[in-house]
């Protein structure tokens, strides 16, 4: 099996991780092949996906191999997120401290990580680790806390916590809602004091959001754009956004 092959199969079985099934037409726009070099790819593959009626889904005959909990996630905007994991995984090199945020989007930035490269991540979410765990070569570091169920986000619950200790080279911060005016905002509070310690610990805070959440405010102010190093998203902003001084990384 060539190696495109593999990281298409390996991309594939991380989305069905995350949703139950994914039509074949959409896994092929979200790998930008044709929708044959898909079905070829899984005509030749062992793992545990499969192509049945249209879908690719969790092969039946192994989906309860793995014992451990995959826990829900957003299913909107895959390709999206997809696309700006990618360009953010392109960021991390060895020898790298990582915060990985919470939220539906920074998976796919771990996902698409470069199985050699050898570096040390730190983060507070299930979601997140249980990606970053498969990596051969990172050092996972989980935050603990309190956890809770509809974010799968963990709370610390002491003052001093392992983001007090560890100074991280890089962290990629995720956000509901994206403003020039009215700067970067999620939905919970707790969330947005994790990212606050984040940000204060880390020599490159990296914005990591998809475009639907551009020109979106949430309850919780997390920062102004400017405090953020770069910028990473799927598509070209809007003229507004010329006016920071963060650099922009985009499709």
């Amino acid at each position: 099996m060539d190696k495109k092959t593999q990281s298409r199969l390996e991309k594939l079985e991380f989305l069905i991780k995350q949703m139950d099934k994914l039509h074949l037409r959409d896994a092929a726009n979200i790998l930008n092949v044709s929708e044959m070099t898909i079905r070829r790819d899984l005509s030749t593959n062992t793992g545990s996906v499969v192509l049945l009626g249209g879908y690719i889904v969790k092969d039946p005959q192994k989906a309860n191999e793995n014992n451990y909990l995959i826990f829900e996630q957003e299913t909107k905007h895959i390709a999206e997120k997809m696309q700006v994991g990618k360009l953010a995984a392109e960021l991390v090199q060895d020898g790298d401290v990582v915060f990985f945020d919470c939220g539906s989007t920074v998976p796919f930035i771990a996902s698409q990580i470069n199985s050699s490269i050898k570096f040390t991540a730190l983060c507070c979410s299930i979601n997140s680790f249980l990606v970053l765990q498969e990596k051969p070569h990172c050092h996972v570091i989980l935050c603990g806390g309190h956890y809770s169920r509809h974010n799968s986000f963990l709370t610390p619950i002491q003052l001093n916590t392992e983001l007090d200790a560890i100074c991280t080279t890089k962290a990629f911060i995720s956000a509901a809602g994206v403003d020039v005016k009215q700067g970067v905002t999620c939905f919970n509070v707790d969330e947005a004091k994790t990212k606050h310690k984040a940000m204060a610990k880390t020599k490159q805070a990296i914005l990591v959001f998809d475009h639907s959440k551009v020109n979106k405010v949430q309850q919780a102010y997390v920062g102004d754009l400017a405090q953020f190093d770069l910028l990473v998203c799927d598509q070209t902003l809007p003229v507004i956004f010329n006016t920071i001084k963060s650099p922009i990384l985009t499709k």
